[in-house]
């Protein structure tokens, strides 16, 4: 949820901090006052796209922070820092760290949602609607999906490989013909996997052993032959032993040197070994030769490296083999593809029967949210199909699709054929509430869903988003006062100035709240408006301490 939102040279607003409530936030104020610009500011903290037009008129920039706990998350919450340059250019900082608007997008901007006129577009598209169906069924649609998609997955596969083995089944002779030579050419040789590398690493030896064995027995000579290092040494030793006897400063020395001829004894050893490994032999190096230079000549026409010398050996033995196997290669690919689509059957009848079967549950919960929004008679279904195979997706095997029935004995039908605006807005509301706590979105903003609404509707529609807030966080932007007092934290947005307006927005409590409340309901503060507008603030109070 958003802790708190901090919002610089946002269109009209210069300067301003909201905190909004963990329930039920409401911002109100006259038509123009500025509250779309708190909007556009809560979408950027979402990820959404930056406008330079945003800037307000005279600044060099805007910036948009906010603190954002997410459930599971770190208690400390995550902040946010989001800055649009007036030329355009925008930089992203979570938690202090430099991010991009998919990471933000994709972070906490997927736990807050805006809900407006224009943003319930979402649920006119029919890919969502499964998507909703999904979430209210929960964990075992999300375990029944995963199986069939990597159902669905394994039988892509299956059919590409089928359709692989097909072609090489068709292949012309000349191709068979040039993957028989290519089969002969690499096998003559016979390379083995990692040969190649130990050549390069033995070959070097071979091809300089004398050298090798020269330096070796030359290094070992002068080290331990008459009047060499090891001799020299040995004597300064016992010379600088004798002298110690009168100075204890020289046996200090003596000992250093004592454990430097103990390294050289151990070169010495270490060169007779490496002597006794180098084996000049000259028809062994020929044949290492030769051995190099047929891989280098497969590398040459197959390479560059020996790995794609062994796939293009891997290949054109297939090739030759389905040539010549007599169609089992096909058979056997056709049989891997049947018995993987049986398995995509069953998963996506798995899949079709846990929605099935929650679907009438979901219609239900909606419909009745709907008639507590005073949606009359009219109903929400929601119609399942089986697609044919061909068909078939990601989402699933059938479309899911919304209907609606606008009153008892119509016809339901799509939804996003035959409502209107505001019942859309109050279908989508309904559905937030029946989703709860299993939608991941934890803020929920709403903007416009109260346009056209009066009367015991307006009441009705309080009520519901009064519930919702049970369950998320909500913030409504509102002309009615009716929802206005249900409210946890009341936020009052107002435009001053004449030549360079400013928008400001404060929170109203107390006898400030009374007259913003009044206003709403009648336009004035008269004192009939200030007692009515108590009374309603006063019920609200009842109403939820009863709770």
């Amino acid at each position: 949820m958003i802790d708190e939102l901090h919002v610089r040279n946002v269109a009209l607003i210069e300067d301003a901090t909201i905190r909004p409530a963990a329930g039920l936030t409401v911002l109100t104020g006259e038509t123009g006052a500025g509250k779309s610009a708190l909007l556009s500011s809560i979408k950027l903290l979402m990820g959404e796209r930056a406008d330079a037009g945003a800037v307000r008129e005279g600044a060099d920039g805007l910036e948009v922070e906010g603190r954002i706990f997410v459930r599971g998350g770190d208690p400390d919450g995550t902040v946010v820092r989001r800055r649009v340059e007036a030329s355009g250019r925008g930089r992203v900082d979570v938690d202090g760290h430099m991010a991009s608007v998919r990471e933000l997008a994709g972070g906490v901007g997927a736990t807050i949602d805006i809900c407006g006129q224009h943003e319930h577009q979402k649920l006119l598209q029919t890919g969502s609607h499964v998507d909703l169906l999904d979430s209210w069924v929960g964990q075992d649609a999300a375990d029944a999906l995963t199986r069939y998609q990597e159902a669905l997955k394994a039988a892509r596969h299956a059919e590409e490989e089928l359709e692989r083995v097909r072609e090489m089944s068709r292949a012309a002779d000349s191709k068979v013909e040039e993957a028989d030579f290519v089969l002969r050419k690499i096998d003559e040789v016979d390379p083995k996997p990692g040969e190649l590398e130990g050549l390069e690493e033995t070959l070097p030896r071979a091809e300089h052993a004398e050298a090798l064995l020269r330096a070796s027995a030359q290094a070992r000579e002068a080290v331990t032959g008459d009047g060499g290092v090891e001799d020299v040494l040995s004597g300064v030793v016992g010379d600088l032993r004798e002298a110690a006897r009168y100075d204890q400063a020289l046996g200090t020395y003596a000992d250093t040197l004592e454990s430097a001829l103990i390294d050289i004894e151990d070169v010495a050893s270490g060169l007779r070994e490496y002597q006794d490994g180098i084996d000049f032999d000259p028809e062994a190096l020929d044949r290492l030769q030769a051995r190099m230079a047929a891989l280098q000549g497969l590398l040459r026409s197959y390479g560059p490296r020996m790995e794609d010398v062994l796939l293009a050996r891997e290949r054109a033995a297939e090739l030759v083999g389905a040539s010549r196997d007599g169609g089992k290669r096909v058979r056997k690919a056709e049989q891997a593809r049947d018995k993987a689509e049986k398995d995509l059957e069953a998963a996506a009848d798995a899949l079709d029967g846990v929605r099935d079967a929650a679907a009438p549950e979901l219609a239900k919960a909606v419909t009745e949210q709907m008639a507590f929004l005073v949606m009359g008679t009219a109903e929400l279904e929601v119609a399942t199909e089986r697609l044919p195979r061909r068909q078939w997706g990601p989402q699933g095997p059938s479309r899911v699709e919304l209907m609606y029935r606008p009153a008892a004995g119509l016809t339901a039908r799509p939804l996003r054929k035959i409502a209107s605006g505001g019942e859309i807005s109050r279908v989508m509301l309904a559905c937030k509430v029946v989703q709860g706590s299993a939608d991941s979105t934890e803020t929920l903003v709403f903007d416009e869903v109260d346009a056209g609404v009066g009367g015991a509707t307006a009441v009705a529609l309080a009520q519901v988003l009064a519930r919702l807030a049970r369950t998320h966080q909500v913030i409504v932007v509102t002309h009615l006062a009716q929802v206005a007092v249900m409210a946890d934290a009341h936020y009052l947005v107002t435009k001053v100035g004449a030549d360079v307006p400013r928008t400001t927005i404060h929170q109203v409590e107390g006898e400030d709240r009374v007259r913003e409340v009044a206003r709403m309901l009648s336009g004035d503060q008269s004192q009939a408006s200030l007692d009515h507008a108590r009374q309603m603030l006063a019920d609200a109070e009842a109403a939820r301490a009863a709770e």
